[in-house]
C-alpha cells in the first residue's frame, strides 16, 4: 500500500553521500507529522531490516538508525511493542560496528529510546553498556567482529613500528604508540551511548546513580586517551543536569549533592587538562553541575571549582576562556570579588601551582591571574601571600615561552605598584629580569617591561629613577654600535634606498634560515615547558640586538613620561631619543621608527602640550622619513603618528611646526590628512 512511498524514503536515507542523507532526515523530520501510523511503521520495518543485515553497506545503517531515530521520537512506540525491543535490540548490536559513524548513530537511537519510555531501555541495556565501556578501559578484547578486526590492524600496525628497530632512533616510542591509539576505538562511541541514554531518560535517571557508575565514568575521565576524556566530562554535563536540585527538601537525597565532593574533584582536574578540548568539556559540566545546587550548596566545592574557573577566565583559548567568563558571571554573579577574597588560600595556592604547570599557557594565565589579584583584591586579603607570589612569577620571568615572560613581568610591575613595602626585598632579583625583558626579542614583551618598570618608578618615585634614566640613557646610545648587516651582502652603499635591496638579500641569506632549530606556536610538548624543565636544549631567546634595547628604552620613555615629577629627566633623554632614530645603517631600523612613532603622541601627551611643541622639531624627519618607508608597518605608524599629533596639538600648530622645520614635507602632510594627492 505504501511501498513506493516508503521506497523513495529509504533510497534516500541510505544514499552513498553524507549530504543525501541528512537532507534525508531533515524532509523526514518535517513530513513526519503529516503520515499515518501505517505508514510510519512499515517505515520503521523497513529500515530495521536494513540495520538488522549484516551485508547492508555502512552508509545504509547510518542512514536508517538516523531514520529510526526521527521515528521513534514522533511515533513514541509502545514500550513493550515488538518493534520497539526489535529496534533497542539492532541498536545494540551495532555499539560495536566497525564504522564509528554507525557506533554514533546507534547510540542516538538508544537515547531516543530512553527519551520515549522514560528509562526502561536504560534498564535493559545497562549491563552491557556498561560492560562495553568497562571492558574497552580495562582493554579486554571482546568477542566480536570489529574488535577482532582491530585487533589485527594493531598488530599490523606494531609490525611495522618494530621493523628496522635498530635503524630506528625512537623505535622504543612503538609501545607508546599503540598505548595512545589502540583499542580505544568503542570506548569513546560506547560513553557517547552512555550520554544519549543519561539525557533521553532525564530525572527518571536518578535511582541509577551509584557509586559503581561514578567510579567507571571518573574512571574514564583520567584516561589517557584525550577524546574519551572530552566525551567522559560531556557524560558528567548529562549526569548532573539530570539530577537538577528541584527544591531544599530534596537537596539531601540527590545523588549528584551526596557524591558532590568526589565529582568537584575530578572536574576539577578537567578545568586543568592540558588539551582545550577537555577543558571546555569540564567547563560545560562544571556550570551545569554548579547551577544545578541552590547558591548556599555551592559553597562547599568553591575551594576546588574556584580557582580553576578563575584561571580559565584567562586561558589562551578563546573557546574555553569566553565559556569561562559567562559561568563565572553565572556562578558569582557581582559577588566575585568577594568569593575570591573568602576564599584567597585555595586561590593564591592555586595560581602557584599552575605557574609550574608543564602547559605554556596555562602559566600565562596564572601570572595573568596573580595581577588581577594585585590590581582588583583587597590589599589586606593578599599582602599575606606577596612574598610567595612574586616568588612564582619571578620564576616566570625566566621562561622559555615569551608569553609568559610577558605577563610575569607586567603582573610584577601591578604588584610592586600595590606592594611596594613587601616587593622591596625583591626588587634586587627584579631589576635584572626587567632590563632583560625591556632587551627582549619580541616586541610586545620589550613595551611590557617598559609598562612595569614605570610602575616600579610610581611606586619608589626619584629612589629609583635615577638609575632607570642611566639605563635608558645608555640603550638608546647604544644604537650606533649595532653591527650592519650590509657588509654581509655584498659591497652596497648604506642609506636609505638600499633597504630594501639588503632586506631580500638577507631573506634569501639561507645560512640565516637553513639547519635551525623549529619551534611550534601550538605545541604542549616538553620544548614548550619551562626552562630547566622538558627539554633544556630548546631556547626560544636569540641573544638581544643593541637596537632592540634601544626600541624597549623607546617604549620606556614614553611610560615614564605618564608618571608625575619625571618630566625634567624625560626631557633630557629625548635629543638622545631623536639621535637613535637617525642611525639607518641596520636592518631593524624600521621597527625602531615604528617604535617611536606609535608612541610619541604618548609621550606628548605625558609631558604636556606647551612641554612637547618645543622638542617637536627633534622628531620629525625621522617621521617624515617613516612615512615614506617601503615597510607598510611603519609608514602607516607614521600615518598614524601625524593625525594624532594633529588631533593633541590642532592641526594649525603642526602645520605650522612642519613648515617652520622644513616646507618640504608639507605636501606629505597635507596628503596624509587627505587634502592632497600622494
Amino acid at each position: 500500500m505504501f511501498g513506493q512511498e516508503v521506497e523513495n524514503v529509504v533510497t534516500r536515507l541510505c544514499a552513498s553521500q553524507k549530504l543525501e542523507r541528512d537532507r534525508a532526515v531533515a524532509d523526514l523530520t518535517l513530513k513526519i507529522k503529516s503520515f499515518s501510523p501505517e505508514l510510519i511503521e512499515s517505515l520503521q520495518k523497513a529500515l530495521l531490516n536494513i540495520v538488522s543485515d549484516s551485508s547492508s553497506p555502512w552508509e545504509s545503517k547510518h542512514g536508517s538508525l538516523l531514520g529510526l531515530r526521527v521515528l521513534v521520537l514522533a511515533a513514541k512506540l509502545d514500550v513493550e511493542s515488538q518493534l520497539q525491543l526489535d529496534v533497542r535490540h539492532a541498536s545494540v548490536k551495532l555499539l560495536t560496528d566497525q564504522e564509528v559513524r554507525v557506533r554514533q548513530a546507534a547510540g542516538e537511537v538508544l537515547g531516543s529510546l530512553c527519551e520515549n519510555d522514560e528509562g526502561a531501555t536504560y534498564a535493559s541495556c545497562r549491563s552491557h553498556v556498561l560492560d562495553l565501556v568497562r571492558c574497552n578501559l580495562e582493554r579486554e578484547m571482546t568477542d566480536d567482529e570489529a574488535s577482532r578486526n582491530e585487533h589485527e590492524t594493531t598488530r599490523q600496525l606494531m609490525e611495522k613500528l618494530s621493523a628496522g628497530t635498530r635503524e630506528r632512533r625512537n623505535s622504543a616510542d612503538a609501545a607508546q604508540i599503540f598505548h595512545d591509539t589502540a583499542g580505544w576505538r568503542n570506548l569513546e562511541t560506547s560513553m557517547k551511548c552512555l550520554e544519549h541514554m543519561i539525557a533521553g531518560t532525564g530525572q527518571n535517571f536518578i535511582p541509577y546513580i551509584d557509586q559503581d557508575l561514578l567510579t567507571l565514568i571518573f574512571k574514564a575521565l583520567s584516561h589517557t586517551n584525550r577524546f574519551v576524556r572530552e566525551t567522559g566530562f560531556s557524560v558528567c554535563a548529562a549526569l548532573v543536569s539530570c539530577g537538577a536540585y528541584e527544591g531544599a527538601e530534596l537537596l539531601e537525597t540527590n545523588p549528584l549533592f551526596l557524591y558532590g565532593d568526589q565529582l568537584s574533584r575530578h572536574l576539577g582536574q578537567g578545568l586543568a587538562d592540558n588539551w582545550s578540548q577537555v577543558r571546555l568539556a569540564a567547563l560545560v559540566a562544571t556550570r551545569k553541575f554548579l547551577m544545578s545546587l541552590p547558591p548556599t550548596a555551592r559553597e562547599r566545592f568553591f575551594p576546588v571549582l574556584l580557582p580553576r574557573l578563575c584561571l580559565n577566565r584567562y586561558y589562551a583559548a578563546e573557546g574555553v576562556r569566553l565559556y569561562a567568563q559567562e559561568t563565572w558571571r553565572q556562578v558569582a554573579g557581582s559577588e566575585g570579588k568577594a568569593l575570591v577574597e573568602k576564599y584567597i588560600d585555595p586561590v593564591v595556592s592555586y595560581y602557584i601551582d599552575a605557574t609550574r604547570a608543564d602547559n605554556h599557557a596555562v602559566r600565562e594565565a596564572a601570572c595573568a591571574c596573580i595581577a588581577e589579584l594585585a590590581l582588583k583584591i583587597a590589599v589586606d586579603a593578599v599582602r599575606a601571600h606577596v612574598p610567595d607570589l612574586l616568588h612564582a612569577l619571578t620564576i616566570c620571568f625566566n621562561d622559555d615561552s615569551w608569553p609568559v615572560r610577558d605577563a610575569a613581568c607586567v603582573a610584577c610591575g601591578n604588584f610592586i605598584l600595590c606592594f611596594p613595602e613587601e616587593s622591596q626585598g625583591t626588587m634586587a632579583d627584579l631589576y635584572p629580569l626587567f632590563f632583560n625583558n625591556l632587551q627582549d626579542n619580541i616586541t610586545s614583551v620589550r613595551q611590557g617591561a617598559a609598562i612595569a618598570i614605570a610602575n616600579v618608578v610610581r611606586a619608589y618615585g626619584k629612589d629609583v629613577l635615577p638609575m632607570i634614566i642611566e639605563k635608558m640613557q645608555e640603550g638608546l646610545k647604544g644604537v650606533e654600535d649595532q653591527p650592519s648587516e650590509i657588509e654581509k651582502y655584498g659591497d652596497l652603499e648604506s642609506g636609505p634606498a638600499m633597504y630594501g635591496v639588503v632586506k631580500r638579500k638577507r631573506d634569501n641569506d639561507m645560512d640565516l634560515h637553513s639547519n635551525k632549530q623549529m619551534y611550534s606556536c601550538g605545541s604542549l610538548a616538553p620544548k614548550m615547558g619551562r626552562g630547566g624543565g622538558g627539554c633544556t636544549e630548546c631556547k626560544f631567546r636569540r641573544p638581544p640586538q643593541l637596537w632592540e634595547r634601544a626600541d624597549g628604552c623607546v617604549f620606556l620613555i614614553s611610560e615614564i613620561a605618564g608618571v608625575s615629577g619625571t618630566t625634567e629627566e624625560v626631557i633630557k633623554c629625548l635629543p638622545l631619543l631623536a639621535e637613535a632614530v637617525q642611525h639607518k645603517h641596520y636592518t631593524g631600523h624600521v621597527t625602531l621608527l615604528e617604535t617611536l612613532c606609535k608612541t610619541l603622541p604618548l609621550l606628548g601627551k605625558g609631558l604636556g602640550k606647551r612641554v612637547f611643541k618645543s622638542h617637536l622639531r627633534l622628531f620629525l624627519d625621522a617621521i617624515f622619513y617613516a612615512l615614506e618607508c617601503e615597510n607598510a608597518l611603519t609608514s602607516s605608524a607614521a600615518s598614524q603618528c601625524l593625525t594624532q599629533l594633529s588631533q593633541f596639538l590642532g592641526p594649525n600648530i603642526l602645520r605650522g611646526r612642519v613648515e617652520e622645520h622644513n616646507p618640504s614635507y608639507l605636501k606629505a602632510l597635507d596628503a596624509n590628512s587627505f587634502t592632497a594627492p600622494l
